[in-house]
């Protein structure tokens, strides 16, 4: 019996474990997520510094008609300077640190230099362009989350903390292995009936911009000998990932080549649309994921369930993408029993969030996805969706809103 949407999500995440961990150089951990919190050893800045290229002052002795002697200058990554003087000033770079006695930074172009004197036309106030120590981090204080997703402000943080590496969750290794008789390697001549297998290429750039590390076993034939010596290749793999021989027709002997390896199958069929006939289960404690050979259907299984999947995996916090509300521009009707995923083009419109049809729905039309950059997720229960009503939307990327972004 084919399980819901939700219960088939749950069934994966359920059954998908967190990776190790390890510790990386800053860089090389990009797009990681943190293993655990890090707490700053020190504080950020560690002492006060001037925000401005000016005069370190005492705000009080800058009032109207004053002039000020100029008795040093202090650069950043300089030696201390002695204490400001009553009367007196400094000339500072931005990032020195500010001298004992000043409480204020006066910016060059805000002030009058005379000879050796300083008058200052302007209100100074205590503070004014010093960036205190521990204004950013202080000492002691979380400054990132476990799970956090590292990114440039992220690893920009962990090294003005001073650390070098970093311990994150690894990448997973996915392997992708598409399975028909009808499929030869891209650059390869078709005879008649061939096709080019572009599941292969499609869930490998959609594992790696998950941030996952794919490994393609390349296309296995349509009988038992061949499938069982491709399955074989992914012993060291942390998932598998198959695309199509996953429906009900003598040829489809993925699942049972599956079985004879000694998979643990958690269900088989979706009520979902695309993506019926999609297969999981665990093959020695490693998740499988039997997709759809149909290109749309492969890529919004992935979405909807590999995805979140992987990034659970690698510890990342947040695993699904955020749902919005959109009014719907045209009418919809569809057969009850599955919930569907409409690919839509999302607008902003004056104030409102509007979804237009990307085109053609056929689960074999793949160009349809150029122009989609969310799904509507039209429930399992109902047929016939009115234009102008308003739906739930899963965004499948970044989205830029621009006025009557229409297609």
């Amino acid at each position: 019996m084919a399980v819901s949407f939700a219960e088939a999500r749950c069934l994966i995440l359920d059954n998908c474990v967190s990776l190790e961990t390890e510790d990386r150089p800053l860089l090389d951990a990009l797009g990681q997520a943190l293993s655990q919190d890090v707490v700053a050893s020190r504080d950020l800045p560690l002492w006060d510094n001037s925000a401005m290229d000016g005069y370190a002052v005492r705000a009080k002795d800058c009032v109207s008609g004053a002039t000020l002697a100029v008795t040093g200058c202090i650069l950043a990554g300089g030696q201390p300077e002695p204490a400001i003087a009553p009367d007196s000033a400094a000339r500072i770079m931005t990032g020195a640190p500010v001298p004992p006695g000043a409480d204020a930074v006066v910016p060059f172009e805000l002030a009058e230099l005379k000879g050796e004197r300083l008058s200052i036309p302007g209100k100074v106030c205590k503070g004014d362009h010093i960036r205190a120590r521990g204004e950013d981090v202080g000492a002691g204080q979380a400054a990132l989350a476990s799970g956090s997703v590292l990114g440039p402000v992220e690893l920009g943080v962990l090294a003005a903390l001073g650390q070098s590496l970093v311990s994150v969750h690894r990448q997973a290794r996915v392997a992708i292995l598409s399975t028909g008789d009808e499929l030869v390697a891209p650059g390869q001549p078709l005879a008649a009936s061939q096709v080019s297998d572009s599941n292969s290429f499609a869930l490998g750039a959609a594992v790696k911009a998950v941030g996952a590390v794919p490994q393609l076993l390349g296309i296995a034939s349509d009988d038992r000998e061949s499938l069982m010596g491709s399955l074989l290749k992914a012993a060291g793999a942390d998932v598998l990932i198959t695309s199509a021989g996953v429906s009900a027709g003598e040829r489809d002997l993925v699942r049972e080549v599956l079985c004879e390896l000694g998979w643990q199958e958690l269900f088989w069929k979706i009520q979902l649309k695309p993506g019926y006939p999609t297969a999981f289960g665990l093959l020695n404690g490693r998740p499988v994921f039997s997709l759809p050979g149909n290109p749309v259907s492969a890529l919004m299984v992935f979405e909807q369930f590999v995805r979140p999947a992987l990034l659970k995996m690698m510890g990342h916090r947040n695993i699904l993408r955020p749902l919005l509300k959109a009014v719907l521009k045209e009418s919809v009707r569809k057969k009850p029993g599955r919930l569907n995923l409409l690919r839509i083009r999302l607008c902003q419109e004056g104030q409102q969030l509007v979804a237009y049809s990307a085109g053609d729905q056929k689960s074999g039309i793949l160009s349809t996805s150029l122009q989609a950059n969310a799904v509507a997720m039209l429930p399992m229960e109902r047929h016939e969706f009115a234009a102008g009503e308003e739906v739930e939307v899963q965004l499948l990327g970044a989205f830029l809103p621009e006025p009557n972004d229409q297609i």
